[in-house]
């Protein structure tokens, strides 16, 4: 019998040298510009690809959530900017990440269905990785909802970076896999609407992290694109600067004090920690 770490150990090298020979494009969440991905990051995603997917088949579970780091949120004292879902035997291989992205810096958001190598390939800040297990009935649920989609997907197309938490109208990469969550939080719950699904959330204490944009710097500095949307806040929140937006540290810490994690594994600058820190 063939042992899976080598077979995943040589699947990932495939895919990375084929991915530097094609010098394929970061695009998803971007603005789309054509950029070649350097050699050398495309080894460093595929050597933490390698440690997720060797963490994910020890643990045997259908599903767990994975983190990366896309973008520096450090001046707002947090580590982790985008997660997704990592689901077993899914229809695009033996462990495929899920997730919410903003198309091109547009307004609009799809769902994508990506490799190990292609989640950890998009021109992130580094290669810093964590995975948390759910406890056994809900990760088997939140599975068959992923094998499932686009039913009961829970999307919403309108994007924006700052999406009010609850919202109707807008919905970001971070409140879709909290809705997702929700969702799947008890058996036979059904819930297939966006808003009764954070509402779960709020009934289970989720707390949204609160980012700070000073007005004067929205205003004057010019921060208007087509993928924030600030009238999606009330007049008072937008006057303040204080925006509630649901953060990979905050779902993390819902899960925590809601019981439903099972185990954690995070690497930091490519070595296994002895415990998790600071999402």
């Amino acid at each position: 019998m063939r042992n899976p770490t080598s077979s995943w150990r040589a699947l990932i090298l495939c895919a990375a040298l084929l991915a530097a020979a094609f010098a394929p494009p970061a695009l998803a969440g971007t603005h789309c510009e054509t950029q070649t991905v350097p050699a050398e990051k495309v080894a460093a995603a595929a050597a933490t690809a390698l440690r997720v997917a060797q963490a994910l088949d020890q643990a045997d579970a259908p599903a767990a959530l994975v983190a990366r780091v896309g973008t520096d949120l450090s001046a707002q004292g947090l580590v982790y900017s985008h997660v997704g879902f990592a689901v077993r035997d899914h229809a695009n291989g033996r462990w495929t990440v899920v997730h919410l992205l903003n198309e091109c810096g547009s307004d609009r958001s799809r769902l994508y269905a990506q490799g190990l190598v292609n989640f950890f390939s998009d021109d992130l800040v580094n290669q810093d990785a964590r995975i948390v297990w759910l406890q056994p009935a809900q990760a088997q649920r939140l599975a068959a909802r992923m094998q499932a989609l686009p039913q009961r997907a829970l999307h919403q197309p309108h994007y924006s970076l700052i999406a009010r938490p609850g919202s109707k109208e807008y919905q970001n990469s971070t409140a879709w896999v909290l809705e997702m969550l929700a969702a799947s939080a008890d058996e036979g719950a059904g819930i297939g609407d966006r808003r009764a699904a954070y509402r779960r959330a709020q009934a289970d204490g989720f707390k949204p992290d609160r980012i700070h944009v000073p007005y004067t710097k929205r205003v004057l500095g010019g921060l208007f694109a087509a993928n924030v949307a600030f009238t999606d806040h009330p007049v008072a929140t937008r006057l303040s600067g204080d925006y509630p937006v649901v953060t990979v540290r905050s779902i993390f810490d819902y899960l925590q004090r809601c019981g439903y994690i099972r185990e954690q594994r995070e690497w930091r600058g490519g070595r296994l920690m002895a415990e998790p820190g600071p999402a």
